[in-house]
């Protein structure tokens, strides 16, 4: 008896977070219906955003959160797959312990404490030493061009960078842990050097989880609003410079719900957060699957 009510209440458990995602999805396609409705696939294909004519396009939106997420993950990728390597084949216990509690930790603080970090040192750096000689030393690069804001699509990928670095290293670790020892041995057999038996051996064996990895940490910084709000410059303009200024699904949420005086901008603005919300629920499970077939190879 008792162990069949322990099983029902974790199934129970269970079954509510399943809920719960249904539930939310539910309501914000019931509640983001009327500008959907109205606005047909021209939401998702404009970038006229006018709640007086009542005229929404997000593209710039979606540009925005796209681009900052795929730059952030070009800077924290790297990183967080070499942390990852250093904790799981070459840190001595004490010393992988200790690395990895600091990791963890860097995930704990808030993201409105990274904003803030962002607005008052961060973004003053970019704007007086690292744009200028950017815009100086790459002169004719369309990717930096413009006078130097600080605030902007740089800002906003290098802070990202920095939040999605633990999930990475995390991910990437257990990945990387959860390559068969039998893997490292053959190759040392074989007289590779511990650089031949990292690479070859387990990086290229757990390659699907650490692609996995990625996936979770660009859905992690899809998602993120108060730090990207704060150093992104919120201008919902698509520019071919990551040095101007932009905007993305989340940080307009934040900045426009309170702001939302009539229903259908109500309703247009949640339709924004459930374009998010499906894009999230696509890569995150497309991460998860990636990860469970290097975890389970042959189930």
């Amino acid at each position: 008896m008792g162990d069949r009510i322990f099983k029902q209440a974790v199934t129970g458990v269970a079954l509510l977070i399943v809920t719960i995602t249904i539930a939310l999805g539910v309501m914000l396609v019931w509640q983001s219906w009327p500008a959907l409705k109205s606005m047909g696939f021209k939401f998702i294909t404009t970038s006229h955003w006018n709640p007086v004519l009542e005229e929404y396009g997000i593209l710039p939106l979606i540009f925005g959160t796209i681009v900052s997420s795929f730059l952030a993950l070009c800077i924290a990728g790297p990183i967080g797959l070499g942390i990852a390597i250093f904790l799981s084949e070459l840190a001595p216990r004490w010393l992988g312990g200790i690395v990895g509690f600091l990791v963890e930790l860097l995930a704990a603080i808030p993201s409105v404490i990274f904003g803030l970090w962002g607005i008052l040192y961060l973004v003053p750096v970019l704007r007086t030493q690292v744009e200028p000689w950017l815009i100086e030393h790459a002169a004719g690069f369309p990717l930096f061009e413009g006078p130097p804001y600080g605030v902007g699509m740089l800002a906003a990928s290098l802070i990202l960078a920095i939040m999605v670095i633990p999930i990475l290293s995390s991910v990437c670790r257990d990945v990387l842990r959860a390559v068969p020892r039998e893997q490292r041995e053959a190759a040392y057999a074989l007289g590779a050097t511990r650089w031949e038996v990292i690479r070859i051996s387990v990086v290229s064996y757990a390659k699907s989880g650490i692609f996995g990895a990625l996936f979770l940490g660009l859905g992690r910084a899809l998602g993120e609003t108060m730090a990207v709000t704060m150093v992104i410059g919120n201008s919902p303009i698509i520019s071919k410079s990551i040095l101007a200024p932009a905007q993305t699904m989340a940080s307009m949420i934040a900045n426009e719900f309170a702001e939302a005086s009539s229903d259908m901008y109500v309703s247009a603005v949640i339709a924004v957060a459930l374009m998010l919300f499906v894009l999230t629920l696509i890569i995150n499970g497309f991460a998860r699957f990636l990860v469970h077939k290097t975890a389970h190879p042959t189930g």
